[in-house]
């Protein structure tokens, strides 16, 4: 499943709240490390093994509403939601702690 562009905080709740698992890349274009893990999480998302879980990005500087909403501080910031919960959270480009936190959102699927 393709990486989706979220701005709307109305959509966002929506999202986050809609019982699926949901992974919510926060990050923002002049971050490095965002940049550079972009791809692993868009390889991610495409395996079968993980094809309950939803998966967005939310630009910070586009959709600070959403940003501030989240106290978002770092970047990147990967969650993971469940019933409108964070149920996991990771701060930093690391690959294999991205990897573990989707198979973590495909467990909850």
């Amino acid at each position: 499943m393709p990486v989706k562009v979220l701005s709307n905080f109305d959509e966002f709740q929506k999202i986050i709240n809609s019982g699926e698992p949901v992974v919510i890349d926060f990050w923002a274009t002049w971050c490095g490390p965002c940049r550079m893990i972009s791809p692993i999480l868009e390889q991610l998302s495409d395996s079968p093994d993980v094809s309950k879980v939803q998966f967005y990005k939310v630009d910070v500087d586009e959709a600070e509403e959403i940003s501030q909403n989240q106290q978002i501080k770092a970047m990147p910031t990967f969650r993971l939601y469940k019933d409108g919960k964070v149920v996991k959270e990771l701060v930093g480009a690391n690959p294999g702690a991205l990897q573990a936190l989707v198979s973590d959102g495909a467990s909850l699927a």
